[in-house]
């Protein structure tokens, strides 16, 4: 960050290709000073997303408060601190001076170095770049150091610097992201991956065990504070999260990963699901109340749930809602900065220039804000994994790949800088018509080797998204742009497709159970239209994607629909594609017919049958 504004933000697992990589992010340091055009020695400060003393300081307590149970689990935890985190600050110097050209003669120093409360991160990405002056903050994720949920308040001071100050949280063991990663064990999925799995999964099902959670697992108060039933949970002291009292409660046992999914799993994924709305709602509620906002701004990986996030949005408690693209603890080191520029030093905000001239928008840039690839690096890899492409004109490159497009190719699309945050947002993405039938099917198997069941996402023209969306517009007045629909640059908010754009379903639909409901078309766009008329919204502007606009736009001249289908660049298991390199491996390892890397096309029918790869492998399941 420099003046206040972001310069790149991206994470390590992009570069070292393993997912949630958890070393030191030495590669993602590089790019950040590469981008900023200086070395590590001309670096003023450097800030840590956590306070590590304070967390051993939760693992402690609860070690004194569980024992004997956990005794190797504790005794793990305290290798890894005595290990690493105790020495964190002498850690983050010393690798920081083997990245320093001067070998860090002076130049990194003790007291440059910060550390902040995880919810204090958290609480900054989400408002400090925000486009609000005076917000709520709702933080909720699995546990910083104590806190599992946080409200504050966000305001500007006397003198128009934005400040933060906490209100109220509630604390370890309690926990509504550790409930949903608990189910999601439970469900067969792998905890801080396969949330967003259980999520896609809930249309499935029925909510038949709503009371079952409601009456044992957890206690919704009035005030939306909440407490969980410690008994049915063993992720204090053990690498397991559920205690074999889970099981009798639901009456069947935890599913084991990869085996097939049945009508009993899918029910207990839409009852976890209300069961999660419903908190979130109540503790909107009682924020709306003790901030006395009409904004309100959401982090921590629970911010990660759209169809929570879409339903906030219908309930109007707010007039606003703001949601930060890098909710989970990616996005807590871009909060970090924010904090210490805003309520450390003093400074006011950096200000983005207003689309429209009349709408303020947030700073996050369109969280396109990693690196980005020319042609000599282009022609390298292709030259590296010997593959044949061409190029087209700048401006001849939409027209020829809305043609593809429309007739039913998968094109792999990398253009400008990468996404920061969890979600493909037009710069690494994969593409596809959405009004294919098969289409679903098809990426799911084909091109990404996952679930049949997980759901594709729209992304679809700003000024059209009311014609295909029940996505209403904001209230807020301030914002402007009421008229054509609600804004979800970042595919963080869910929303029904219009009942002008479905189709009819056939008589026997309602006796359909589980995945056998994917199969039927429900609207015009059925590659992105869940089994329950959902849908996960990308809105795209020209002024946050002026190439990825562009593309969409002449598929709907050519077609009349102003929508794509758009998933992450990768296969399961991977991170998104960050280089020229990783795109063209990706490509030439599943069943994209396309790749467009700036304005390159390469075509899968022109490739040596030779030079394609197997790919599925090389990635651990997620």
């Amino acid at each position: 960050m420099r003046g206040g504004r972001v310069v790149a933000a991206c994470q390590e697992e992009r570069f070292t290709r393993v997912k949630h990589d958890p070393g030191f992010p030495k590669h993602a340091i590089r790019y950040c000073l590469g981008a900023a055009g200086i070395s590590v020695d001309e670096v003023d400060h450097v800030v840590f997303y956590e306070k590590p003393f304070l967390k051993m300081d939760r693992i402690l307590n609860s070690a004194g408060r569980f024992f004997p149970k956990g005794f190797s689990y504790f005794s793990d935890a305290f290798d890894v601190w005595f290990g690493s985190k105790a020495r964190l600050p002498e850690l983050i110097r010393d690798e920081l001076i083997q990245l320093s050209p001067t070998s860090g003669s002076g130049a990194i120093w003790m007291d440059q170095i910060h550390f902040l409360e995880h919810h204090q991160s958290h609480a900054a990405s989400a408002f400090f770049p925000s486009p609000f002056d005076n917000a709520a903050i709702l933080v909720i994720d699995g546990v910083g150091e104590w806190s599992t949920t946080t409200i504050s308040r966000g305001y500007l001071d006397g003198i128009g610097v934005p400040r933060i100050s906490f209100v109220e949280d509630i604390r370890y063991p309690h926990s509504l992201g550790l409930l949903y990663a608990s189910i999601t064990a439970f469900l067969g999925f792998k905890v801080n991956s396969g949330e967003y799995k259980v999520m896609g999964l809930a249309p499935y099902g029925r909510p038949i065990y709503y009371s079952e959670i409601r009456n044992n697992l957890i206690d919704i108060k009035s005030d939306g504070s909440y407490e969980l039933n410690l008994k049915y949970f063993s992720y204090m002291y053990s690498h397991e999260m559920v205690t074999e009292l889970f099981a009798s409660l639901f009456g069947f046992e935890k599913r084991i990963p990869e085996t097939l999914l049945e009508q009993h799993h899918f029910d207990l994924a839409a009852s976890l699901q209300r069961i999660l709305e419903d908190a979130v709602l109540g503790i909107a509620r009682h924020a709306r109340v003790v901030v006395d906002s009409k904004n309100i701004c959401l982090a921590g990986g629970v911010a990660l749930n759209c169809v929570s996030n879409g339903r906030l949005h219908r309930e109007a408690i707010f007039d606003d809602i703001w949601v930060q693209p890098a909710a989970t603890d990616a996005g807590s080191a871009l909060g970090a900065c924010y904090y210490l520029w805003h309520e450390v030093l003093g400074h006011r905000k950096w200000s983005p220039h207003p689309f429209h001239g009349k709408s303020p928008i947030d700073s996050m840039q369109g969280s396109l804000l990693g690196p980005s690839f020319n042609l000599s690096e282009i022609s390298e890899a292709a030259r590296e994994l010997e593959v044949d492409y061409r190029c087209l004109d700048k401006e001849e490159i939409y027209h020829y790949v809305s043609g593809l497009l429309a007739d039913g190719a998968v094109v792999g699309w990398m253009q400008g800088r990468m996404e920061f945050g969890p979600r493909a947002l037009g710069a690494r993405s994969i593409l596809a018509d959405p009004r294919s039938v098969d289409m679903q099917r098809k990426l799911n198997i084909k091109i990404k080797f996952r679930e049949s069941f997980r759901p594709f996402a729209p992304a679809v023209l700003r000024d059209k998204v009311q014609d295909w969306f029940d996505l209403n517009g904001s209230t807020n007045s301030e914002l402007g742009n009421t008229d054509c629909g609600y804004d979800s640059p970042y595919m963080l908010m869910v929303a029904p497709v219009k009942e002008s754009v479905r189709v009819s379903l056939p008589e026997n639909y309602e006796d359909l159970v589980g995945i056998d409901k994917l199969n039927v078309p429900r609207s015009q766009i059925p590659a992105c239209t869940h089994v329950d008329f959902s849908a996960r919204i990308q809105t795209v502007s020209r002024e946050s994607n002026d190439k990825f606009y562009s593309l969409i736009e002449a598929f709907y001249h050519r077609t009349g629909v102003p929508v794509l289908v758009n998933t992450s660049f990768n296969v399961r298991g991977e991170p998104i594609v960050c280089s020229p390199r990783d795109a063209i491996r990706c490509f030439l390892g599943c069943d994209m017919d396309y790749l467009v890397i700036e304005n390159c096309i390469f075509d899968k029918s022109l490739i040596d049958p030779k030079k394609l790869v197997s790919y599925e492998a090389e990635f651990s399941l997620d």
